[in-house]
């Protein structure tokens, strides 16, 4: 059986009775709902009171004071402070499981008050939008961040985004950074983290080696480190996997989904993981190409410890289109659950599709026309984030 899960933000529901239906009618099985975001204008098109919301990076469970240690997460003013729990209520009145969608190291709200605890790349150039793990207090918030959830948004289940080291990509402000044409080893070089902690980690030289491979377009971080490679990798690895094991503990029993990414020098949304991770299920970024996203879940299975789940996560929003035949693909590949982002910001067009592919898919005719696009991933790179 294929689990279908779509994604939503608390505001789309709290404040509109038709919501909970109207995500139903859908066809998934749950709703991964943000209980933890970072900022984002979001479009509303069918809520009753307003058509987009400005939304700072904020926690959707009330913020109780003496909870925390020195991050503490603010409460949004543009949505009830505990609009997560009222929004998971309805919902499950309407016949579906909650998941609280979990958007940990990625915080510039957080990041631009403890710029200390922030990544700064081989440059000096810091990223206030990216909490750096290397950090006590940065695992220490996280830790917290799950348990309060937990506790006071009873999930069902956890959706975990950013639960390693971000880099360069993945930004929370207006990017001017594609005119630099940097490559891919460029852009993984720029991603690597040497804050106070996470330089005096390093081998001698590794700063330097990373200059150097940005400046002259190296054609992989490998190339770029030579023999410090395999020991850089591993420290920037323990990170996600220490803290991708502490929060799992921390779930109080609840099943755990971990946005993932089988790249070695993976930095984002998606985080790296290395061999058996720590989750219940991982889901790969299917948000390119198929070739691309059925070799990221092959990998995915590779490192995957026996018993764990793999799902895709799609787009069903500009530029993607949904299609059952995509979706089988990844089934092909290992996907026991499709994610579907984001129901909230799409159209009533946009919505239909959903349905009428989940509906589709479901019922097995997509899942049986799906040889060609699977094939294809024989051949894609498998490397790709």
């Amino acid at each position: 059986m294929t689990v279908k899960v779509i994604y939503a933000y608390p505001w789309d529901v709290v404040g509109d009775p038709s919501a909970p239906e109207r995500l139903a009618r859908l066809g998934a099985d749950t709703v991964a709902l943000a209980a933890s975001y970072h900022s984002v204008r979001a479009a509303t098109p069918f809520h009753p009171a307003h058509r987009l919301v400005e939304a700072r990076p904020a926690l959707y469970v009330p913020v109780r004071a003496g909870s925390w240690g020195r991050l503490v997460p603010a409460a949004p003013t543009w949505t009830a402070p505990d609009a997560f729990v009222q929004a998971a209520d309805a919902l499950r009145a309407a016949g579906l499981a909650v998941h609280a969608w979990t958007v940990l190291t990625h915080n510039s709200h957080l990041g631009t008050a403890h710029p200390s605890l922030a990544v700064r790349n081989a440059f000096g150039d810091r990223y206030p939008y990216a909490l750096c793990p290397s950090h006590p207090d940065v695992v220490d918030y996280c830790r917290i961040l799950v348990r309060e959830i937990a506790e006071l948004g009873a999930p069902d289940g956890f959706v975990l985004e950013a639960c390693g080291p971000l880099g360069v990509r993945h930004a929370g402000t207006h990017e001017k950074t594609d005119g630099a044409d940097w490559t891919a080893a460029q852009l993984d070089l720029l991603s690597l983290c040497f804050c106070t902690v996470c330089a005096r980690r390093y081998p001698a030289g590794t700063r330097e080696r990373v200059r150097t491979g940005v400046d002259t377009a190296s054609p992989s971080v490998e190339a770029a480190l030579g023999d410090l490679a395999p020991v850089v990798q591993e420290l920037r690895a323990g990170l996600g996997r220490e803290l991708q094991h502490t929060l799992r503990l921390e779930a109080a029993g609840l099943p755990v989904t971990l946005h993932a990414n089988p790249h070695p020098w993976a930095a984002g949304a998606f985080s790296q993981v290395s061999a058996a991770p720590s989750a219940d299920v991982l889901v790969a970024n299917c948000w390119d190409d198929p070739a691309s996203g059925t070799a990221r879940l092959r990998r995915l299975r590779a490192l995957a410890a026996p018993g764990t789940r793999l799902g895709a996560s799609v787009l069903a929003l500009p530029p993607a289109t949904l299609n059952p035949e995509t979706l089988a693909a990844y089934h092909s590949a290992g996907a026991g659950e499709i994610h579907v982002y984001h129901a909230g910001l799409a159209s009533r067009s946009r919505l239909a599709t959903i349905t009428d592919t989940l509906r589709s898919f479901g019922s097995g005719a997509g899942q049986n026309a799906c040889s060609n696009i699977a094939n294809t991933a024989n051949t894609a790179n498998p490397g790709a984030p």
